[in-house]
Order: structure tokens, then sequence, then C-alpha cells
């Protein structure tokens, strides 16, 4: 991989404006640390986010609260069943008065778009946010008109087994970088957000900007990667193909469809994120194995009886993560004076 261009030094002020403003996004969120992380490793990197849980656990609250401190434009589209394309992407109107058509961009056009329950609106719509996510453009009337810098796609959605929700294809899934499950709080969270509830709720104050994002982004993709950690990820992917290869034949009748290497590069885009807000300006076979969970398991297709059998995706990456060895640290005085391991 290519050598770093950025500073100790940068990182570790960079670090702390992140620390500042993942710290007012929990002012106002009780909880979910592992959500609100997971977040800005998204950010950073430059992945679209989806979160799933059940209604009432503050997804909604929490993208809001995120898109208020790390500044930037905001919209919120509530997705329905009656939902059309045009409504999100926007659409050519005739004016008759001028006898000509006019673009009305739709209002995906902000910094951050939150995708409130996007499992409820059908498969044309769907089908929309393709272009829209992954190219970062949309095309209306053969215009192509760019999104905003920086742009992120924060989606909400019910589990499936939910009312009136539509499975997301697998083509949408695998736009997403993360997908984070987030549960119910705990006991001590909850009498928590009950006391608060008894006075003014604090509000976010915005503490990024646009233009300091883009600095957090290009940071990150300087964050430095060795060899064997690239080879590591790639060996994690890998094993969800051929798992025989790796030593785990059992799971070759759970999955039909290994990951694609939007997964590798997302295991290594968001390992660099989460190494920036750690504060190294290098990447740690740790930084990759916590990233794993949430990069890989939306993206893995199981057969029907492993559907059937309630098998949980995530848990065939646990058993990828402790059968695939990882390249193991070493850290030598006086080597380069970088104060980088070596792996072995």
């Amino acid at each position: 991989m290519t050598e770093t261009t950025v500073s100790a030094a940068a990182v570790a002020q960079q670090s702390r404006l992140i620390g500042e403003a993942l710290s007012e996004v929990k002012r106002v969120i009780v909880g979910q640390e592992h959500m609100v992380e997971t977040l800005m490793v998204s950010l950073l990197a430059k992945g679209h986010c989806l979160l799933e849980g059940v209604p009432g656990v503050a997804k909604t609250l929490a993208v809001r609260t995120f898109a208020s401190v790390v500044g930037g434009t905001f919209a919120r589209i509530q997705f329905t069943p009656d939902l059309v394309p045009s409504d999100i992407v926007g659409t050519r109107i005739y004016r008759q008065t001028r006898e000509q058509f006019d673009i009305e961009l739709g209002p995906t056009f902000v910094n951050f778009v939150l995708a409130d329950e996007v499992n409820r609106a059908p498969a044309k719509v769907q089908s929309a946010m393709l272009e829209l996510m992954a190219e970062r453009q949309v095309s209306i009337g053969g215009q192509t008109f760019p999104m905003p810098k920086p742009f992120i796609v924060i989606a909400t959605q019910n589990p499936i087994e939910s009312e009136g929700v539509y499975p997301l294809p697998e083509a949408q899934r695998d736009r997403f970088l993360v997908k984070i499950d987030v549960p119910h709080p705990r006991g001590h969270e909850e009498f928590e957000i009950l006391r608060r509830m008894s006075v003014d709720p604090p509000e976010p104050r915005p503490v990024l900007q646009p233009d300091t994002i883009m600095e957090l982004q290009r940071t990150a993709e300087q964050v430095f990667v060795h060899n064997l950690v690239a080879e590591y990820a790639v060996r994690l992917v890998m094993a969800t193909r051929t798992p025989t290869d790796f030593h785990l034949p059992d799971l070759e009748p759970i999955i039909e469809l290994g990951v694609s290497p939007r997964a590798t590069l997302g295991l290594v885009s968001a390992g660099r994120a989460l190494a920036l807000i750690h504060g190294r300006d290098y990447l740690l076979p740790s930084d990759i194995q916590t990233v794993a969970l949430d990069v890989m398991g939306h993206r893995m297709g199981l057969t029907f009886d492993a559907v059937a059998d309630n098998i949980d995706p995530r848990a065939v990456v646990e058993r990828i993560l402790a059968t695939v060895p990882p390249p193991q640290p070493v850290w030598r005085d006086g080597t380069d004076g970088t104060g980088r391991p070596e792996f072995v």
C-alpha cells in the first residue's frame, strides 16, 4: 500500500476534534456508543450507513443530532409505499409560459440525507437510489447533476418481520458501507432517558463544517496500511466465497453468496477511519476486526436452509474472524522513526 504523507501530530489534532464532535452527539443520545462511533467511521470513509432497529430506539434522533454536530445541509425523506423516484431525485417540469422544461431538483441535494424507514418504499424507488449512492450524481432529462461534497446517505429501516416493509435489493445493500444493528437501551440508560425527559433536552452545537469534514476524509485516506494488513482484509473476504480453502467447510452449506469486492475496499477504508478516530496514522488488524461485522454482515447471502434456521450473517462473520489468523504487530525500537509496527 502507498505511504502516508500525514504527520502523527496532525492526526492527533484531528482525532481530538473528532472526539469533541462525538462527545457533543453523546450529550443528546444516551448510550448507543457503537452506533455513534460507526456513523463517524462512515462519514470519514465517505460511505453510506444503514441503521436497523425496531421503532423507538432513537435512530432518527441520532442521525438528526449527528448531522447538526458535523455541520452541512440536511434533509429528511420519509419513505412510504406511494413514494415515486421523482420525489427523491427531482423531475422535469414544463413551463407553459416559456414553452420549455425546467429541472426541479429533489430534496437529496444536501450533504446529509436521512432516508427514514427506507424499506417501506417499493423497488422502483430503491432503484432510483442506486445512482445517487454509487455515483453521487443523478440524471434528469439527459442532464447529470453532481451531489454536493461531502455527501452521505444515512438510512434507517425496521426489521423485515415488521408490517409493510420490503427487503432491500442486494445491489442497494451493497452500496451501504456499514449496517448497524441498533438495540434497545440498557436499564441504566433507559433510566437516564427518563431523567432527561423531565428537563429541557440539550441542543447540539455544530463542531465541524463541510470543509473540515473533507479535510478529515483526506487524512483518513492517508492512514498507512501495511501490505500484510491489506492481505488480511482480502483473506477475510475470500473466506466468504471459498470457506473450505480457509478450513471452514461447515460454512459451505450456509453461505450462498460471498461478499463483493466493495467489502474489501470497505474494510480498509472503514478501518482507516477508525484508526484516525483513535489517533493513529497506521492501520492495525484490530481495526479491521472491529469494523468487519458492520461492513460484511449485510453483504453476505445465506442459503434458504440457513435463513430458515435463523442463522445470523454476523455470526458467520464472527466465525471467520475467529478462524482466519491476523498478522501480528511487532514494535521495534529505532527502526524507521515513524512509531509504526512491523507485521509478521
